[in-house]
């Protein structure tokens, strides 16, 4: 009796354990615990371990009072989305987007309004469109770089222009940007926090996506008062967040282990997208996708009419999983999915997309 095949899973945004510097974290560990036991195994303060707070701060060039550390950015997400979106706020969104995000603004009673993604990040003539008829944002939620799911980057005109719409409207940008650091190929942008000169941006960022899934560590930089009003919604839900993971983070970063770490995570992702993009050319040449330059994702477009719902049904028959279009989408996205190429191998990748085109061709013909 033939064996099951081994599962692939191009479905979860996370790096495999090989890439991952287990040595520098234990390392990180045993110097955190022995240089500030008081400051990692006690309570902190709402906004986070103070030496990790202030290194943020000074790599985006802001006062320590501009940050929040939390656990992860998606509590972060939250803590700002429970603080600035209030029922019926208008929120300008990128169609697709993360879903979570999503989930958490129905959930506050926001009126999402998409925007069409293009190659180099949102259509900003659409956004345009929308305050000219009117349209009051409260905020418009951006992922910049290496977007999840199109694995698009926000190109260096938009970003200027989105701020100077912010500004000019009243809205405010959330800038989401957990995958900054992971590019491996073309140029470094500047974020649009560095680029606005008043309080219309919010950034956020996460350590879970270049240090490790497990830490959960995230943070945000924006207005004084906004953080502060941050702070007081952190100390009613968790008094701190976890100073263990953060003490551990702040020693990685400040030893040199954070740089080296994230190189080594980018010449690996480099050649799983590489491997993952070739391997579809080859055997899905009808697959409508641009190659990333960073992050973990890419966003497949078959012709229209494909039933992506099928693919995802007759790939897992095959040991392959795969995220659908339609959950990162108010509507549509019927003949889209996205891949993940992160926690997989290069062999895994060409055998997984091997069974994902038996897969596609095993369905019929629209």
């Amino acid at each position: 009796m033939a064996s099951e095949p081994a599962p692939i899973s191009f479905a979860r945004g996370a790096p495999s354990l090989d890439i991952i510097d287990v040595e520098g974290l234990r390392a990180a560990a045993d110097r955190a615990f022995a240089d500030d036991p008081a400051g990692t195994f006690s309570y902190g303060t709402s906004v986070g371990y103070r030496p990790l707070r202030a290194w943020i701060a000074e790599q985006h060039g802001v006062a320590q009072e501009n940050v929040i550390v939390t656990n992860g950015s998606m509590q972060a997400d939250a803590f700002l989305f429970e603080a600035l979106v209030e029922p019926d706020d208008v929120v300008i969104v990128e169609r697709p987007t993360y879903d979570r995000t999503l989930l958490s603004l129905r959930s506050r009673g926001g009126d999402l309004r998409p925007v069409a993604m293009q190659e180099d990040g949102i259509d900003v003539s659409g956004v345009q469109a929308l305050i000219a008829d009117g349209v009051k944002p409260r905020i418009a939620h951006l992922i910049p770089n290496f977007q999840n799911p199109a694995g698009y980057t926000l190109s260096l005109p938009k970003r200027e222009a989105l701020v100077e719409l912010a500004k000019a409207n009243g809205f405010v940008i959330f800038e989401d940007d957990p995958y900054v650091e992971l590019r491996f190929s073309g140029e470094t942008l500047p974020t649009m926090l560095s680029m606005a000169q008043d309080d219309q941006v919010v950034y956020a960022s996460s350590f879970s996506k270049t240090v490790c899934p497990g830490i959960r560590v995230g943070y945000l930089v924006g207005p004084e008062k906004l953080i502060s009003r941050i702070a007081k919604l952190a100390t009613n839900t968790y008094i701190s967040p976890n100073m263990v993971a953060q003490s551990i983070v702040n020693t990685f970063c400040r030893d040199g282990s954070y740089e080296r770490s994230i190189e080594t995570v980018k010449v690996a992702l480099k050649e799983r997208a590489d491997a993952l993009c070739d391997a579809l050319a080859e055997q899905l040449p009808e697959a409508r996708f641009v190659r990333p330059e960073g992050g973990y994702f890419l966003w497949v477009e078959m012709p229209e009419g494909f039933d992506a719902d099928a693919l995802f049904k007759a790939a897992a028959e095959r040991g392959v999983a795969i995220v659908k279009g339609t959950d990162f989408l108010i509507e549509g996205g019927e003949n889209a999915f996205r891949l993940a190429y992160s926690g997989v191998s290069v062999e895994q990748i060409r055998e997984g997309v091997t069974r994902l085109a038996e897969a596609a061709n095993s369905l019929p013909v629209a």
